[in-house]
């Protein structure tokens, strides 16, 4: 940090010379230092794909997902702190549960979305409280409306996506799920294109072994956010895999 933000970093209540708030961005930096998360918006739902590092090989395949169901409707996938994440998590399903008790209906994504949001940014206005450490994504699919994605940072602002990325290959990614056609494919489709992204930005020299989750929400779900059937997952990590060979073959020619 430049000697202007000296001592502007000790509070989140607090602002610099210069406009900034530095807990803010060090909270998005927490997010870009993990591992890869993006989604992206199909014509008939949305796509979820997280690359969940191993840390040991001693650990649960299940153990640390980074993919939620908030309610039946509405998926969550989250970067960056775990443990801060989870927390957002709780209070999401919180919301969710309270607006179906009140209204005997399911809540609308973009309801949800506004609550969820206020709750992260209440945590950047007091000097006894942290922001949280990640962002979250989060996406629905609706017959009548059709599907979609929403990401909240840790800021607490909120944006309505066709596709988005976050964690340390966010740039890449970006790259990557602007050359996917994905407003013409189905989730069938989509969640190989989403496997084969992850494979292609994953950092083999500094992250070794990697768990790929991979869920969806979408007419092939009936409307319910659901983790990807063993076989699908199957066929979209040898898609992913076989990109990875590929491009080996034109490296060494």
């Amino acid at each position: 940090m430049s000697s202007l933000g000296t001592g502007y970093d000790l509070s989140a209540s607090q602002f610099s010379p210069d406009g900034r708030v530095f807990q803010v961005e060090y909270a998005m930096k927490a997010v870009e230092n993990r591992s890869t998360t993006v989604a992206l918006k199909c014509k008939d739902g949305v796509v979820f794909g997280v690359e969940k590092l191993i840390q040991s090989k001693l650990h649960k395949s299940t153990a640390n997902t980074r993919v939620f169901t908030i309610d039946t409707h509405v998926g969550m996938v989250v970067g960056g702190l775990l443990t801060d994440a989870r927390v957002i998590v709780d209070r999401a399903r919180q919301e969710a549960a309270n607006y179906r008790s009140q209204f005997d209906s399911p809540i609308p994504l973009k309801l949800l979305v506004e609550r969820v949001s206020l709750f992260v940014h209440a945590y950047t206005l007091y000097s006894h409280v942290r922001p949280f450490g990640c962002s979250v994504m989060m996406g629905v699919f609706d017959e009548l409306k059709g599907p979609d994605l929403h990401m909240i940072d840790p800021s607490g602002v909120s944006w309505g996506f066709h596709g988005c990325s976050m964690g340390k290959a966010k740039q890449q990614a970006k790259t990557e799920l602007e050359k996917v056609k994905a407003s013409e494919m189905t989730c069938q489709e989509l969640v190989k294109e989403v496997a084969k992204i992850i494979y292609v930005v994953h950092d083999e020299i500094k992250d070794k072994d990697f768990e790929l989750e991979l869920s969806w929400v979408g007419a092939v779900t009936g409307g319910r956010h659901e983790r990807v059937p063993q076989d699908v997952w199957t066929e979209a990590v040898r898609a992913g895999k076989a990109v990875l060979v590929e491009s080996d073959s034109e490296g060494e020619l």
